[in-house]
This record gives C-alpha cells, structure tokens and sequence, in this order.
C-alpha cells in the first residue's frame, strides 16, 4: 500500500493512516493491520528495526498516527500520551448543527471521565465541519461524544444508525488532522498538519441539492 509518510527522524516516523484499515489486531487477530503492514516492508527491504504504534486510530479514522523505531522510544511517547503532552486535533464532520459554535462534551465513557472540546468551522446545509480536540483519550471518544449528544459524525454506523439521517456517507468523516508535541528524544518542536481527504472534501464542496455522498 501507498501509505504516506509525513515526518520521519532516527526515532520516530509519522504516517497518513488510510481510512478502513486497523493499527493493530483487534481480538479478532486480522492479519492485515498498518502495523503489519509497515514492518513486513521493512523485513523486504532488510532494515533491522521495527515500527511500534504509540497510539491507535479507529479503523473507520483516517490521519496522523506517531510510531516509533524501537521499544524505548515507543515508551517515551506513550508516557508523553499518558501525561496529556501531545496536542491531537481531529476535523470531524457532524450530522445537523451544533447550538453552540464552541464548547465541550463532558460525559463519561465506560464510568471513567472523558472530555472533548470542539469549535466550530463551517455549517453546511445538513452538517457542520467541526475541529474536535480529545483532551482525555478513551476509545472511540469523538465518535461516541457526539452521538451522545444528537449531532454522530456524518458516516458513523457503530454509536448511531445512518438511517437516522438525511445526510450519509461511505466513509466516517473524521480525519486525525494535526498533531503538536516535544520530541522525546530531541527535544525539538513538532507540529504537523494535513489537509483533508479527497471524499471529505467532495462532501463540503458539494451543493446542497447534491444530498448524499
């Protein structure tokens, strides 16, 4: 697979995660995961390290994803996780519009705390374009705020039903966007960006009689 690499150094590589393919195997161990995926093309091109995920995207989200070449170095950045040091912004499109054009979900998932901050970017006819910033990080959070509280994200199957919706999509129109933290190792500043996916663009460029993608 063409999977587009963003930023890489002697410690750490970030990638753009194609929407519909898992970081690693979920319980029911798929085979084909990007974490696979990347390290049998390095066992091809014979490079000795290995590439260790320090965070996951759910399959249906498409973005930056941070892995690190080595156990050690995995560490670092999960312990940056852990303590609230890196910065994730997502761009999520949501059905309908938000009352609010900033604001914050504070509703426990799991009975454990959770809280989501969004500002609002864009209203489209049937949806509004959203920069949504996980402040805890609980699987699944932006997918399941949002549909707690009326507006899924355009696309979303699992926490609500399409049907339920003027508006639908193919995919589920949420992109891991921008990523800002120290580097463990360096020490210097990273801050990354991308621009949205081709079909979440189609789906804001659309007019409003254009309905559904």
């Amino acid at each position: 697979m063409n999977i587009p690499v963003i930023y890489e150094d002697e410690w750490l590589v970030v990638l753009d995660k194609p929407q519909g393919l898992l970081t690693i195997p979920s319980p029911k161990n798929e085979p084909r995961t990007l974490t696979s995926i990347l390290n049998q093309d390095l066992i091809e091109r014979n490079i000795s390290y290995r590439l260790h995920p320090c965070h996951r995207l759910d399959r249906q989200t498409s973005g930056l994803i941070i892995y690190a070449k080595g156990k050690s170095v995995q560490k670092k950045m999960m312990d940056l996780f852990h303590q609230r040091k890196i910065k994730k912004t997502y761009i999520a499109f949501v059905q309908g519009h938000i009352a609010k054009a900033a604001g914050e979900i504070n509703i426990p998932i799991e009975r454990k705390p959770a809280q989501t901050r969004y500002k609002l970017i864009k209203e489209k006819n049937n949806f509004s374009v959203l920069e949504v910033e996980p402040i805890t990080g609980r699987t699944n959070q932006i997918r399941i705020h949002f549909s707690q509280i009326g507006h899924p994200v355009v696309g979303e199957d699992k926490f609500s039903f399409r049907r339920d919706f003027k508006l639908r999509s193919k995919r589920l129109c949420l992109q891991a966007k921008k990523l800002e933290f120290k580097h463990p190792v360096s020490g210097k500043f990273i801050q990354l960006s991308l621009d949205l996916p081709e079909d979440m663009k189609k789906l804001v460029d659309k007019k409003p009689a254009e309905g559904s993608v």
